[in-house]
């Protein structure tokens, strides 16, 4: 890692161990690592217990995503983190509310930080408008053997366009941000993330609509390619009570819980 770069500057570590608040009771910062999710599960595999664990790279390698899928930016372009989220008490059919309760903590965060005002993409992308750039991406992964979700995110800070690994990747200082310290918007992160954590545990139906006020998906045409290679064309209308996807077909009003949603041009069939 090249510690050349006077506008990535390091994470302090001191000053955000200073600002934990509940439900956070212990940060770590690697400089290099392959998944900060991995290594939450794995240290919640050899028995630790991580709920409120906090783990942030300075680089990550292998950065993990839906279906296996990699990414990875230059060292300290990102804020790259996960989270040990204590989910006893939760019926398992509301833990997948915890991906979009991250978001809505990432939008809020972003905005509060720096200005800038992003959406939401079901169900784990934060993007510049409907067909705009993703920002961030979040992960989230059951633990084992306690009950416990570790959820992951990359938000791309100071990364260029030349620097991206995808070209629809974008960053906020490609959104015309000022130069973002990363410590702030860390603290500003994870105090959102504990707020829409508490509201998700309590069932506080803020949470939902605060979730669509922040949605690019909802209201828009979509495409969605579901398990076993089906396809559903039409617009999302809503998410349900357990955070599924409702898209209205024009002959029915189809439930999903899981696929690869794709934003429709309004010239696209």
């Amino acid at each position: 890692m090249d510690d050349r770069q006077p506008n990535r500057p390091p994470l302090d570590v001191v000053s955000l161990r200073a600002g934990l608040r509940e439900p956070w009771r212990r940060l770590d910062i690697v400089e290099e690592t392959g998944s900060t999710n991995a290594d939450l599960l794995a240290r919640a595999a050899g028995g630790e217990a991580i709920a409120g664990a906090v783990l942030l790279a300075e680089y990550q390698r292998a950065g993990r995503g839906r279906h296996g899928r990699q990414w990875s930016a230059p060292a300290r372009s990102q804020l790259a983190l996960s989270v040990g989220v204590d989910a006893s008490g939760v019926p398992t059919d509301r833990w997948g509310w915890l991906p979009l309760a991250t978001g809505v903590a990432v939008v809020d965060a972003v905005a509060e930080v720096t200005g800038v005002r992003v959406g939401l993409k079901w169900p784990n992308d934060v993007l510049v408008g409907p067909a705009g750039g993703k920002l961030a991406g979040i992960l989230a992964e059951v633990a084992s053997p306690a009950p416990v979700v570790v959820v992951g995110l990359g938000l791309n800070v100071s990364m260029t366009a030349e620097e991206a690994p995808d070209p629809r990747a974008t960053s906020l200082s490609q959104l015309g941000a000022a130069t973002v310290d990363r410590n702030p918007l860390a603290q500003a992160l994870l105090r959102h993330l504990a707020a829409r954590f508490a509201g998700w545990r309590a069932s506080d139906p803020k949470l939902a609509a605060d979730y669509r006020a922040r949605s690019v998906t909802i209201g828009s045409g979509v495409r969605a390619i579901l398990p076993g290679d089906n396809e559903l064309v039409g617009t999302a209308v809503d998410v349900d009570a357990i955070g599924r996807l409702i898209i209205d077909t024009g002959t029915e009003r189809a439930t999903v819980s899981a696929g690869d949603i794709t934003h429709l041009r309004s010239d696209e069939p």
